[in-house]
């Protein structure tokens, strides 16, 4: 999220920069081999500035705490609340603060007193003023996006077109067109814009849907949980799925095990009302759930929830000569839960990914990404499937899965979006995302937009409803493909 502009002054804060990364990486190798529960340690009361996310941490009496995000142009209040909220997730050494949400840990450096434009209320004219928020949203994506080069952006060419076209209709629907233009013009994998449901019936009473005659029906469109449904029934040759929408199992064969994962997201427990449930559906019900909580406890419950359902998995199949993992259709939702499911193949703790951060000063340290094991891992053959629509946290799952030896992968590469999303708000209250990380793995290789690679391919189309509708209305010629590489890999280890 959002960050003041930092400007290095003095060569000695670069050289404490380094000195806190080296305690970070001692702390989080700690975190990461420490099962034990720990709450929010004492003496942490101040301000606390994240240089690569934008963040502002106001600690007051070791008890209450202010969330804002900041840059040069904004700081807008994102949450208050008891500490506790936070639980074990923060630690700080020295005048370093580490706020660990999923597989990541944020570091946060000391500062001597919170900005002063983080104590003011912004005048209502100024906040809705879209040429102002059009500046706050440019100066987020000049700080934080992650992918300039990568993507041959030249960012202040792009930033003064976009703004001439604002200026030139200075209003809030021109507002949205260019920012979501902008967004698209970035090639942003993980770029979103959402102004809430207010702005949007405004925007529908504006735009009424046209009539134009179309004598052709359009192809058939399918969604990725349909699909997925309709594999899974010609797959299982015996079904063994026991209290789970998102991970359907069995047996694929008298040999080999065969699960489905459809989601690396929605198994946390969360005690959705259901008269929201009845208002909004279960999705979004779910979804403002889970925004009222700290990230870092929510995902915490996600992989309370997934673990869950992996035991009931592995002790199904674990006595299977092979298993076979099936992603081909998950869109992704958060790294931890793909992590949690690997863990159970693993049967030492390695490295398996690199990270950084982008930020206004450049990118952050790296961190490396270390996958745990369980106690009984299944480490005979494993085979992964694959496609273009393998996204986000479930290419993480592909990724990390290069560093398992008895892994390999089928299909054809994932969709390339393997960046954090990092979510951001506009004086107006708008919220947006933009991609601030490379995901790596131990090598150092990016696969932002390429994605992963595959060990056999089956040439999938990367056309989504083109891949969905080969699968699902010749589902049994896509077992058919799936089974004939099995098999020439087999022969070939």
């Amino acid at each position: 999220m959002i960050n003041s502009r930092y400007v290095v002054k003095q060569f000695s804060r670069i050289l404490s920069l380094n000195y806190n990364y080296l305690l970070y990486i001692l702390l989080f190798a700690s975190q990461l081999s420490c099962g034990t529960k720990r709450v929010p340690e004492p003496g942490v009361s101040g301000v606390w500035t994240s240089p690569e996310s934008g963040w502002i941490f106001q600690i007051e009496q070791d008890s209450t705490y202010s969330f804002f995000n900041r840059n040069a142009l904004s700081c807008i209040v994102h949450r208050k609340g008891p500490l506790t909220d936070f639980g074990e997730a923060i630690k700080v050494l020295g005048d370093t603060l580490f706020l660990k949400r999923g597989v990541l840990s944020y570091r946060f450096l000391r500062s001597s007193e919170l900005p002063g434009d983080c104590d003011k209320t912004l005048p209502a004219e100024k906040a809705s003023d879209p040429m102002y928020n059009f500046e706050v949203f440019s100066q987020t994506i000049a700080d934080h996006y992650a992918f300039m080069d990568l993507n041959e952006i030249d960012w202040p060419a792009l930033y003064e077109e976009q703004r001439n076209k604002l200026s030139a209709d200075p209003t809030e629907f021109r507002l949205y067109e260019v920012l979501e233009e902008t967004l698209d013009l970035l090639n942003d994998n993980h770029g979103y814009l959402e102004a809430g449901a207010s702005f949007y019936e405004r925007l529908e009473a504006g735009n009424p849907p046209s009539e134009t005659a179309n004598d052709q029906s359009p192809p058939r469109e399918y969604g990725d949980f349909e699909v997925a449904n309709i594999l899974s029934e010609v797959y299982l040759s015996e079904e063994m799925t026991t209290e789970s929408s998102l991970i359907r199992w069995g047996m694929l064969d008298a040999f080999t095990g065969y699960v489905q994962i459809k989601a690396m997201w929605l198994f946390a427990d969360l005690d959705v009302p259901e008269s929201r449930i009845a208002q909004l559906g279960y999705v979004d019900a779910y979804v403002e759930a889970f925004h009222a909580m700290d990230e870092g406890s929510y995902i915490e419950r996600e992989v309370a929830g997934v673990r869950e359902v992996m035991e009931r998995v592995m002790a199904d199949l674990r006595a299977s000569d092979r298993i076979v993992l099936d992603i081909r259709f998950n869109g992704g939702g958060q790294d931890a839960v793909s992590f949690e499911i690997l863990r159970h193949f693993n049967n030492q703790r390695r490295k398996v990914a690199l990270e950084k951060l982008k930020g206004p000063l450049g990118f952050s340290p790296i961190q490396e990404l270390w996958l745990g094991t369980s106690e009984t891992p299944f480490v005979k053959p494993v085979y992964l499937l694959i496609s273009p629509q393998t996204g986000s946290a479930a290419e993480t799952m592909a990724l990390v899965s290069q560093s398992l030896p008895h892994i390999r992968r089928i299909g054809s590469n994932t969709s390339g979006a393997l960046s954090t999303a990092l979510e951001k708000e506009l004086p107006n209250g708008w919220a947006f995302a933009l991609s601030n990380e490379h995901f790596m793995d131990t090598a150092g290789v990016l696969y932002e937009n390429k994605g992963i690679p595959v060990d056999y391919d089956l040439n999938y189309p990367r056309d989504r409803q083109d891949f969905f509708r080969q699968a699902a209305e010749a589902p049994d010629a896509d077992l058919k493909a799936v089974r004939a590489a099995l098999e020439k890999i087999r022969l070939v280890e």
